[in-house]
């Protein structure tokens, strides 16, 4: 029977994740706040359904009884998490809490099946990322001088980055952070954010040449240092986060144009000057040339990937433990061996689902600072979920960055639960107007009606109602 349920789980975990995906894009079709919240609804039940199918699987290959205990401790984390958000902040978007919750608990099902001392770590982050997720919309909301603080966030984010290329112990051919009381700790991870925040707050200030000749420097000085570190994954983020912006700010192709032309020859200099970067394009090339000299990582996560095909192997019946640091940089290719390429793809399309919100979040916004603000962090979050995969499946050359919520590493989840919780608290605050605008409406509405019957003159037709913004 055990093994029955065992082979049964694999297909039911991928139909299970297709229709979430599918109500991903489905709710943006649907006309009225019940059907929408149906469809949330909905989503909760599917992801503790993938979640109790998967650890069925897991204590029924491994009998281990801590393995029930820590789902059990898993179940309570996340529907604690959702009620929170929604009982602290009824306007919250509840797709992206909803998306957020599913990407950690796919990688809480992969990391558990690799090591279950990395998962109660991965347990942990999650906690403090829960309270700083639930925390920072509320200093979004009161805090209205973020703007101000433009060489805080740039000088703060330089420092971090210097003290790391100088004092950070070079580990995997790169200076990345310190390990304390045996958790890591990577400050590019949070330096993004402030990056992001510095970049927003120099162009909401001005787009003139000199003042783009300075927030250039700033920015190429941060690329720089990550460079100097062979920090490439984050350094190639900083540098398209900024172009991004840089464009939308300006509306100005040329700037596009040039930052791409001195990102190119950046990249051949880099080629030229770092072994480093020659090892991993060579085995972009040909893993399996090179497969002593470095290629044994991508060749393996392609084994893994060519194994599972679409339907996967299935929990606990691959062999994803091959795959170096497959927990982190790798997770996509254990995922993709034992839960197939439908699952994974599934999985893509759930990033790319929150990236849709946060464009949507970005574009709805009227403070300007937000919106740029908004924007930067969700191609930051895109990005990196582009490089990861793309570096996996031998797309681009791999870069060793993390998938977001989905791998091992308490910088990467704490520092993207920030970014949630600041993208949502902008979705608050542009709720919180919303409902000003109303307020005004309604009380100019019933001004008018008094003035107007106190003139004894025919009451006019009363002002459009604006449907209220319905909440995903």
């Amino acid at each position: 029977m055990a093994n029955i349920i065992i082979e049964l789980s694999k297909y039911i975990i991928i139909i299970l994740i297709a229709v979430y995906t599918f109500s991903c894009f489905s709710v943006f079709l649907k006309e009225s706040e019940e059907e929408e919240k149906s469809v949330i609804f909905r989503q909760k039940v599917l992801l503790f359904a993938i979640q109790f199918t998967a650890y069925l699987v897991m204590f029924l290959k491994t009998g281990e009884g801590k393995l029930l205990l820590f789902y059990l401790a898993q179940v309570i984390m996340l529907f604690a998490l959702m009620t929170l958000y929604t009982l602290i902040y009824p306007t919250v978007s509840r797709l992206i809490v909803n998306n957020m919750c599913m990407l950690i608990c796919i990688g809480w099902i992969m990391i558990t099946r690799l090591s279950y001392t990395s998962a109660v770590k991965q347990f942990i982050f999650v906690i403090l990322g829960s309270v700083f997720s639930l925390i920072v919309p509320v200093i979004i909301r009161k805090v209205k001088s973020l703007k101000q603080w433009k060489w805080i966030y740039g000088g703060a984010g330089f420092a971090a980055l210097l003290f790391v290329a100088v004092f950070a112990v070079t580990s995997g051919g790169a200076k990345l952070g310190f390990t304390i009381a045996g958790f890591g700790i990577q400050p590019s991870e949070f330096v993004k954010i402030l990056f992001v925040f510095y970049v927003a707050a120099s162009l909401n200030e001005s787009v003139s040449f000199k003042n783009i000749v300075i927030t250039t420097a700033v920015a190429a000085a941060h690329v720089l240092i990550l460079v100097l570190s062979t920090d490439l994954g984050a350094a190639l983020i900083f540098f398209v986060v900024y172009l991004v912006m840089l464009y939308v700010a300006t509306r100005q192709p040329l700037y596009a144009v040039a930052g791409l032309g001195c990102g190119g020859a950046a990249a051949v200099l880099a080629y030229n000057l770092f072994s480093h970067i020659k090892v991993r394009v060579a085995v972009w090339k040909d893993p399996f040339a090179s497969y002593s000299e470095g290629g044994y990582q991508v060749a393996q996560s392609l084994f893994a990937i060519g194994t599972g095909s679409w339907f996967g192997m299935g929990l606990c019946q691959g062999s994803p433990e091959l795959i170096p640091v497959a927990e982190s940089d790798f997770i996509f290719s254990a995922i993709a061996e034992e839960l197939g390429l439908i699952f994974a793809l599934c999985l893509i399309l759930i990033c790319v689902s929150c990236y849709v919100m946060f464009l949507n979040i970005a574009m709805e916004l009227r403070n300007s600072f937000y919106k740029l603000v908004a924007l930067g962090l969700g191609t930051c979050y895109i990005f990196q979920v582009f490089l990861t995969i793309g570096g996996v499946t031998k797309f681009i050359p791999s870069t060793g960055v993390t998938l977001p919520l989905v791998s091992y590493g308490g910088s990467s989840i704490l520092s993207t639960m920030i970014m949630i919780g600041i993208i949502q608290g902008f979705y608050i605050v542009r709720e919180d107007e919303e409902e000003m605008i109303e307020k005004k409406r309604e009380t100019a509405e019933k001004n008018g009606q008094k003035t107007k019957t106190k003139k004894k003159r025919k009451k006019p037709g009363a002002f459009e109602e604006v449907p209220k913004q319905r909440v995903r």
